[in-house]
Parts: structure tokens; C-alpha cells; sequence
């Protein structure tokens, strides 16, 4: 009975872990390494076993970092289930087959400059078609409903209130009438966050595996943060220039329009001619309208009184690529929401090219931005970025308003494990190294944790705790 730590060790994507119980190997999340060329070149690598080797996958939510090689994984042979929350197959749905055509665009795109020079072509590392074949894969659960994956493995979702159908993953595992329960987080959400659930305390598990993205910091409270971006919003207004917020189209985009309805007055957002420019997020908002059974009590009750709480009277929702041009011609009165949230590609970056070199726009970072991302180079201050062999200046107002992270912070981290009876061994995933080491020690002085950072390759016998 062992646990092999792949993916996300100190680093925060690519999260992938290799489970063997017995005869059976289960993989926890198969997802793609994001960051800069070298990182995402790493993708490209072989897998550090036998594809068809494997079960079962046990995918703990949607977003690529969690589950962007699945359609490499079925591609180089795996065949079996991918068991995962139901609104989390329905976002498989449009992310992975997003994640196909986004790698054929650029395969194409560099194979034209290949090409002109001689050299050899490259293949995509899936395509669309591939997305597809690994989506027949999937199984939906229900959160809390345990589930035999086979003898001796079991396996039960809790809600870990990060976007829609992210989960906690619970196994229960028997191995020579031994027993072992081991509970991997997931990306656990920021408690009081709008729409979704806090996550789910549980309270006996034998190992932990714990994310660690904010695990340096707190995060600032909900109405500090809704009042920093009603300032924002009343700076920008003054400057008359236009306001960026790269965004992740799953989750942040949707609690940012449900704020924005919640606030829309007190914001004075009437003034502003608002786009929600990603046709992947359109199609997201429509799975979050569906279901709202899983939203917590405030937004159940919302959505029963007023409708769709994404709607908004000066909403434009850009599908077509035409549409999205035409919002160039703005220079001013604009709020522009658009993917992706680390701004490595998407629409983002041709808005970034026509607005952040205007001293009036501001752009509004309102998620994590990972090592190496155009995103990350900005937050950190850069005076020029490059875009398509183009030196762009950074004269924008650049705001990281940290409080709507979807990920909990070291309180709210700390506040999950304390709730665990005996204090099982934690192993960190899914953070950078100063984070995890910040953490490990809160969680050693205030509970005595028996806690360490998981180091890539690393293999844990789980019967030897």
C-alpha cells in the first residue's frame, strides 16, 4: 500500500500522485505543468509509469493543473474510469477539449515557422479529438456517497468549496486486513467565499495530503476586499480608462459577476460597459447555473429570488472573435474579464497588447499567478512585457487583490488539519518551497504535526504509519 508523490511538489501544477493498494494502482488528478516554455515542455516528457498500467483515476476538480493530460493519459493507453463529481465532468466537457484546440493552435502556428526553416514538425500533445475520447472515460459521483472502486479501495468525495464540484478525496483502503485512510485535499477553498460551500471538515485520516498554495499568508477579509475593489473601480472611473481583470473561466470568473451583481450600485457599475470576453466562460456560467443545489444557503436563496445570479444589465457576452476585436476600439468605460488567469494565452493577451501600455487602465490580478507566467512577470513588477515579438511598456495600474483567492490560506489550512483527531502525518503538495516551509512549521508549533513537503518521486509505504 503505497502513495508515489508525481506532480506538484513544491510547485503548485501538474498535481499528479500514483496510489497502489495490492494488485490495483489508482492515480489521484493527471494535470498538466503550467509556467513558463521550459516547465510546460515537461509535459511533453513520458509519464513515470505504464499508462495502460493504471485502474482507475480519482480527479479531484476541473482545472488543467488537476486534470489537463487526462487525454494524454488515454491517448498513450489508459483505459479505465475516471471517477470525479458530476459538474466536474460537465467542465472536463469544454476545458480539455478548450486545452486541445488551444495545443493544436499553437503546434500549427509554430509548424508554419518549422517549416519555412527546414526543420522537423511538431505533433500536438493532444488535439480535440483526443479530449473527446478521454471524456467517455469519465464517471460522475456525489459528494458523500461512497463509492468501491474495487475490493479493499474505496473512494468518497466532500465538497472542497473551490469552484463548482471540486472535491476532498477520501480513500479507504484495505490491504493483508490492514486498514489505512488516506485524504488528499484537493485545492481547498477560501472559507466565506460567495456561491460555493466552505470545505467539508473531516476528522480521521491516516495521511494527509495537504495543498499548501497560500500556506505564507492571510488572506484579507471578505468586505476589506469588496471595499478595495469598489476603490479600484472608483480610481479607474475617475482616470476614464479601461479596467483588465484576467480571470480564470472556471470559478473567479463566476464569483466575480455574482459580486458584481451584489454590489452593482455601490460599485456604480452602471457606468461601465462590462465583457465577459471568453466563450469558455459563457459556456461555464451555464453549468454553475445548473447546479445551484450545490451552491451554499446565500446563493441558493439568491438564485430562487432573483434569477441567474450571473446576469447583469450592461453584460456582453463575447463569443466570436470578431466581437472580441471590436472591444479593442475602447478606450475607455470598459471592464474586460477574460481568460486566462495567468494570462499564459486566451484573449487576455490581446487586450493586455492594445491597453497596458495606457497609464489610465488598470488591471486587476485576482488570482494566484504561477512561476513563470506573463502574469506573474507583471505582478512582479515588470516595466515591458513581450507579445508576438512586440515590446509592450507596462504604464497600467497593476492591483493584486489577494482576498478573492479561491485557495485558503495558512489560517484557513491550518483551521482544515486541526480538525483531524491524532494528528496524522501531513505531506505538503501543490505549493512553492517558502510557502510549504512557512507552513510546515505553523502546523509543527501549533499542533505538533508530523509534516514535510512531498519531494518529486518520493514513495510512501502506507503501512508502515
Amino acid at each position: 500500500m503505497k502513495i508515489q508523490f508525481l506532480g506538484a511538489t513544491e510547485y503548485v501544477t501538474g498535481s499528479c500522485y500514483l496510489l497502489t493498494v495490492g494488485k490495483h494502482r489508482i492515480l489521484l488528478d493527471c494535470g498538466l505543468i503550467q509556467g513558463g516554455f521550459f516547465d510546460e515542455e515537461k509535459n511533453h516528457q513520458v509519464f513515470a509509469f505504464e499508462p495502460a498500467s493504471i485502474d482507475a483515476v480519482v480527479l479531484s476538480h476541473a482545472h488543467l493543473d488537476h486534470s489537463g493530460r487526462l487525454p494524454l493519459l488515454v491517448k498513450q493507453g489508459f483505459t479505465g474510469p475516471v471517477y470525479t463529481h458530476h459538474a466536474t465532468v460537465e467542465l472536463c466537457q469544454i476545458m480539455l477539449e478548450d486545452s486541445g484546440y488551444l495545443n493544436e493552435r499553437s503546434v500549427e502556428w509554430e509548424n508554419r515557422k518549422r517549416e519555412r526553416k527546414g526543420l522537423p514538425l511538431l505533433e500536438p500533445l493532444y488535439t480535440q479529438n483526443d479530449a473527446r475520447l478521454a471524456l467517455d472515460n469519465f464517471n460522475g459521483l456525489e459528494y458523500a456517497k461512497a463509492k468501491e472502486l474495487f475490493p479493499g479501495i474505496t473512494v468518497t468525495l466532500f465538497d472542497a468549496g473551490h469552484i463548482l464540484g471540486s472535491a476532498i478525496v477520501q480513500l479507504d483502503l484495505v490491504e493483508n486486513n490492514e486498514k489505512r485512510t488516506l485524504v488528499f485535499s484537493g485545492d481547498l477553498g477560501h472559507t466565506g467565499a460567495p456561491i460555493l460551500h466552505n470545505p467539508v471538515v473531516l476528522h480521521h485520516a491516516d495521511l494527509v495530503m495537504m495543498e499548501s498554495t497560500y500556506g505564507d499568508r492571510l488572506h484579507r477579509g471578505w468586505q476589506e476586499t469588496w471595499q478595495e475593489l469598489g476603490e479600484i473601480f472608483l480610481s479607474a472611473r475617475n482616470d476614464k480608462g479601461n479596467i483588465l481583470i484576467p480571470a480564470f473561466t472556471v470559478g473567479r470568473t463566476q464569483e466575480i459577476l455574482y459580486m458584481f451583481g451584489q454590489y452593482f450600485d455601490e460599485w456604480g457599475l452602471a457606468d461601465w460597459e462590462i465583457f465577459l470576453d471568453s466563450p469558455m466562460a459563457i459556456e461555464t456560467n451555464r453549468i454553475y447555473s445548473k447546479y445551484a443545489n450545490i451552491y451554499n444557503h446565500k446563493a441558493q436563496r439568491r438564485y430562487k429570488d432573483c434569477g441567474n445570479p450571473f446576469d447583469l444589465p450592461n453584460l456582453h457576452l463575447t463569443e466570436s472573435t470578431e466581437a472580441s476585436m471590436n472591444i479593442n476600439k475602447l478606450s475607455t468605460g470598459a471592464i474586460i474579464i477574460a481568460g486566462s488567469g495567468m494570462c499564459t494565452g486566451g484573449r487576455i493577451k490581446h487586450h493586455l497588447k492594445h491597453n497596458l501600455w495606457r497609464k489610465h487602465c488598470h488591471v486587476i490580478f485576482v488570482g494566484f499567478q504561477a512561476r513563470g507566467t506573463l502574469g506573474r512577470s507583471i505582478v512582479d513588477g515588470a516595466e515591458q512585457i513581450n507579445l508576438w515579438g512586440e515590446t509592450i511598456n507596462v504604464n497600467a495600474r497593476i492591483h493584486t487583490v489577494g482576498g478573492l483567492s479561491a485557495h485558503a490560506d495558512q489560517a484557513g489550512l491550518c483551521n482544515w488539519y486541526q480538525q483531524f483527531t491524532k494528528r496524522p502525518l501531513v505531506k505538503l503538495v501543490h505549493g512553492e518551497p517558502d510557502a510549504q516551509k512557512i507552513l510546515a512549521t505553523k502546523l509543527k508549533s501549533d499542533f505538533n504535526a508530523p509534516v514535510s513537503a512531498a519531494r518529486e518521486g518520493e514513495t510512501l509505504d502506507l503501512l508502515k504509519l
